[in-house]
């Protein structure tokens, strides 16, 4: 049986639920991160609180935490209802789950490979762990971050990121395929903007590590 993290965004979370279920269904062990990006960013909006963005990740002052908090309740509750009684919610400032914090970014951490037993638990008795992934401070994590984090910690073969682009565009054009190397490398360079970039860095991470990683179609390798 091989073990897979599932990432998925907040804007395609409850429609990623028949594709984990038909994970499951094919023998694997998996274990879900989700985000809850879009619905974050709605609700600060509407509460007037500034949304700022490093890099890809969440500036998080504690009153943006809090909203954090209700929107990854939100999103992990609709997400556990769509994938059925084997679905099991877990928070990750609860269950064990560590993270370097960034100053800079706020009430924001670095995610630290680990293995919450809490989610070796679920997976032992057939279950499906859903993480919301905040950590032990609380700390706001980059769900990307998390899933590559949790996929080092839990040994997982398996990283697939499920998201709301086909893959990978190099120079305009979906590649199949890139080297966590290269990708590294054009990265450091700033060839890419915006929600792409700590989703490629934590491929790169896993597939450097040996984990096979996807981003949509596109396969980050070794």
């Amino acid at each position: 049986m091989t073990r897979l993290v599932v990432k998925v965004g907040g804007a395609v979370a409850t429609e990623s639920a028949s594709r984990i279920l038909g994970l499951c269904e094919e023998g694997h062990e998996v274990v879900v991160v989700h985000g809850a990006g879009p619905q974050i960013t709605d609700e600060m909006e509407r509460r007037g609180i500034a949304v700022e963005f490093v890099n890809g990740r969440r500036r998080t002052s504690r009153a943006g935490l809090d909203v954090v908090r209700e929107s990854m309740e939100a999103v992990n509750a609709e997400l556990c209802a769509a994938l059925g009684e084997r679905a099991v919610p877990v928070f990750g400032d609860k269950a064990g789950f560590l993270a370097v914090p960034v100053p800079p970014l706020g009430w924001v951490g670095d995610p630290l490979p680990c293995r919450p037993q809490q989610i070796v638990a679920a997976l032992d008795a057939g279950l499906i762990p859903v993480v919301a992934p905040i950590a032990v401070g609380p700390l706001n994590v980059n769900a990307d971050d998390a899933a590559a984090a949790l996929a080092l910690g839990l040994g997982a073969k398996g990283l697939v990121f499920l998201t709301d682009v086909p893959g990978l565009y190099v120079a305009d054009v979906l590649v199949d395929a890139i080297d966590a190397a290269r990708a590294t490398r054009m990265l450091d360079e700033g060839a890419f903007d915006g929600g792409i970039v700590p989703k490629l860095r934590a491929a790169a991470l896993a597939a450097g590590s040996g984990i096979t990683a996807h981003i949509g179609s596109t396969a980050v390798v070794a």
